[in-house]
């Protein structure tokens, strides 16, 4: 639509501009705020992070882009021990964290102009300007028969950020079969797999046996341990799947310098091995989300999903920027939905990466909250 001469068509602000004036309001609130939209790791480090660390200062040389043989060793056993899945050494390698992956794989990969890269309806903002770098178009669609010809790469997120979303077995079959109709590379991105479980059961990996069988080809999985252990600081991922694809990727990444560095490589290797300190973040992650719940719901919003991962999807009919606003002026900071597409338009997302004083601060708030 064309604006009349002498008037101005209306502005839509941007999502740092939108970011910027949450803010403003949430701090401005005399009681103080809670910033429930930061999804930073805000609890220690566990005591083997902190015991590893102390003996890895030594690093005089360059880090192997590969990942060190223990570290390789680690990683092909967390995948066997915590996601059940069967990788050798050449089949792993180790991430600055998985952002990173999510911004460079579509660079890495070869794609350009004439490619699509799929991303979830609902999605991190990191696959698509991995995507945008390189030239490539963007589709959010989350039905495999939709994905179009020209896909090269699609992101699955399970459990998804920002409505914890879960794929079923059948459902990441459904994605990599479509993927190999049209042979593209799919990823899934499991950062928050180990910190739920779905009706006590684990919920599965694109690499799981029961997803692809015994063929790993075009197909990865990525994860980080910033959640699980807290150390986002340190930047420690990997990636894990099809060997050939390691080796291409990882042969790319040792020509552009994207090296983990030697005493995160020795820190990363510890907290793989050390599953106690993972179940004691998730039992404290599983407290605050269901405190938080009781407060969301009785306030009047609605959650929808939700149903694993760090974060509570809810709406009560109105635009999610009208929302968070509204909240902003009570002293709690949360993210609207349409930072997360078109279709998370009237939603808001909580998360529960805060302190637990700032999440008391935020439930008496949304006690005396009305519309």
């Amino acid at each position: 639509m064309t604006a009349a001469v002498g008037s101005s068509a209306p502005v839509t602000p941007s999502p740092m501009e939108v970011s910027a004036e949450l803010r403003r309001r949430a701090v401005a609130h005399p009681g103080g705020f809670a910033d429930l939209a930061t999804a930073s790791p805000v609890d220690p480090t566990p005591q083997v992070f902190v015991d590893a660390l102390a003996s890895a200062g030594g690093a005089p040389g360059y880090p192997l882009t590969i990942g060190v043989v223990e570290l390789r060793d680690a990683m092909v056993n967390w995948f066997d021990r915590i996601r059940g899945v069967t990788l050798n050494r050449e089949g792993v390698l180790p991430t600055i964290g998985s952002k990173e992956l999510l911004g460079l794989l579509p660079f890495l990969l070869g794609l350009g102009a004439d490619d699509v890269v799929v991303r979830p309806a609902l999605a991190y903002p990191a696959y698509e300007a991995g995507a945008l770098a390189v030239g490539a178009s963007v589709v959010a669609e989350d039905d495999p028969a939709k994905w179009p010809e020209a896909t090269k790469l699609i992101w699955l997120n399970s459990p998804r950020n920002p409505d914890g979303q879960t794929l079923t077995v059948e459902e990441l079959r459904r994605a990599v079969a479509r993927a190999r109709e049209l042979g593209a590379v799919i990823v899934g991105d499991e950062c928050y797999a180990v910190l739920n479980e779905r009706n006590g059961e684990r919920i599965p990996s694109i690499l799981d046996p029961r997803v692809i069988g015994d063929d790993m080809s075009q197909v990865l999985a990525c994860y980080s341990v910033s959640k699980q252990s807290n150390m986002a600081g340190y930047r420690g991922g990997m990636v894990a799947g099809d060997e050939q694809l390691i080796g291409t990727i990882a042969s790319k990444r040792r020509s552009l310098g994207l090296m983990v560095p030697a005493p995160v490589q020795q820190v990363l290797s510890a907290v793989l091995s050390d599953d106690e300190h993972v179940v004691e973040q998730r039992d404290l992650y599983t407290a605050r989300l269901e405190r938080l719940r009781t407060a969301v719901e009785a306030a009047g919003l609605e959650i929808h999903g939700s149903e694993s991962g760090l974060y509570l999807w809810a709406t009560r009919g109105e635009s999610g920027i009208d929302t968070a606003m509204a909240l902003a002026d009570i002293g709690v900071l949360v993210s609207p939905g349409e930072f997360y597409g078109p279709s998370g338009t009237q939603f808001v997302r909580f998360a529960v990466t805060v302190r637990d004083e700032y999440l008391d601060r935020a439930i008496i708030a949304l006690q005396s909250w009305s519309r």
